[in-house]
């Protein structure tokens, strides 16, 4: 009987151990905090590579309170440069503080051969004009389909022909702030080999101020739709026509892809809310898929991650934000062109001047939510003084380093 009781007791006792041991071990993993990464590691564990695709990994240092939707990670695409400009943007820009940020071989521009299955499925993590998420495949395919010569990836796809032995391609970025209102600068403007403008342009009556030429228009599908209710009254017509007149897309919405194929066919938007347009009475008669691009999904996110990264990307609507259409464009330029002169762009002396050239009477320039217009304004100083664009400015003033 005493046996039997210590081998209960023994028992008991036992269980009791195992039991406090298991406690503390849950105890333990509760506590415990997870291995910290730095982004870069995090980044390099992570990512994601689709097969037969390059996908270059970020070099620039950032905080690791950025989340985890930026997606760092982009095809790299062995493009030849179109010039050998000696002292252009690209020689000079691994000599400043931007250059590990700078991909010299993304694609700036999205075409027929990169609709395959495996981008399409590693795009979709990506919304908005980041990437395919919300993009039917079927769709996708058919719409860059008509996308599928060289015209259609390259930026200056007449350079050959217009460049009059130029070793550099110059480029005017105009955007459409009134700090050009009686600025003289028009002339200069269209001296340029190119020139890049945005949403609602309005030259008609101000060529003394920012010229006549427009090479490249830089638009959403979406926004062009709004731009006649929003520009109402101030002169816009729509889209720049001309021989020389290249349209690039920035495929926010499904609406683009629907858009360009219809105005690359000369047929009507297939389906969507603007299911029925012409595109020919936005684009003119002569459109054709030569004259249209659009930006790719890679290129939007790269510039927003290591360029414009935003605190608003920590906000609830963090999906929707991106930076300004006349940023990407700045961008895009400063990727593709030589030599880069910027006007019309937020400067810190910005509340002297009205938010358009073409105001009627003063308007005070606005900040919507989902841009951040004052880190835009930063980094034009900042590229400004580091030599890699020329930025139009009434005053000198200092940049806010942050």
């Amino acid at each position: 009987m005493a046996l039997r009781k210590r081998v209960l007791l023994s028992f008991i006792g036992c269980s009791l151990l195992i039991f406090y041991i298991l406690c503390v071990k849950r105890e333990k993993l509760l506590t415990t905090q997870p291995p910290q990464y730095s982004l870069e590691e995090s980044r390099t564990r992570f990512s994601i590579k689709a097969p037969s695709v390059e996908l270059q990994q970020p070099t620039l240092a950032a905080k690791t309170t950025e989340p985890s939707i930026i997606g760092d990670s982009y095809m790299s695409e062995d493009t030849p440069p179109q010039t050998h400009c000696p002292d252009g943007i690209r020689s000079r820009i691994t000599k400043t503080e931007f250059g590990k940020q700078f991909m010299e071989n993304i694609p700036v521009l999205q075409w027929a051969k990169h609709a395959t299955p495996e981008q399409h499925q590693r795009l979709s993590q990506f919304s908005g004009a980041h990437g395919w998420r919300d993009i039917d495949y079927k769709m996708l395919v058919g719409a860059l389909s008509v996308l599928n010569s060289s015209a259609n990836w390259q930026i200056f796809d007449d350079w050959r022909d217009r460049s009059n032995k130029s070793e550099c391609i110059r480029c005017a970025v105009v955007g459409n702030g009134g700090i050009l209102k009686d600025s003289k600068k028009g002339e200069e403007i269209d001296s340029h080999h190119y020139v890049f403008r945005a949403n609602g342009v309005v030259t008609e009556g101000f060529e003394q101020d920012v010229g006549s030429r427009t090479t490249h228009y830089t638009f959403a599908a979406k926004t062009l739709m709004l731009a006649f209710r929003d520009y109402k009254g101030l002169g816009y017509q729509g889209p720049p026509l001309s021989q020389e007149t290249r349209y690039i897309f920035i495929p926010d919405f499904d609406l683009s892809y629907l858009m360009v194929k219809a105005a690359a066919t000369h047929t009507l938007v297939e389906s969507g809310d603007e299911q029925g347009k012409d595109p020919t009475k936005f684009f003119g008669q002569d459109v054709s898929a030569e004259k249209l691009k659009v930006f790719h999904p890679d290129f939007l996110r790269y510039i927003r991650n290591r360029f414009l990264l935003s605190k608003n990307m920590r906000d609830k609507d963090v999906r929707y934000y991106r930076p300004s259409t006349g940023a990407e464009m700045l961008l895009a330029a400063m990727h593709t062109c030589d030599k880069v002169s910027a006007y019309g762009f937020i400067t810190p002396d910005h509340n002297r001047y009205s938010r358009y050239y073409f105001d009627r009477e003063y308007r005070p320039v606005g900040f919507p939510p989902k841009h951040d217009f004052m880190m835009e304004m930063n980094l034009w100083q900042q590229l400004h003084q580091a030599g890699l664009i020329q930025l139009y400015m009434r005053e000198q003033v200092q940049v806010d380093q942050r």
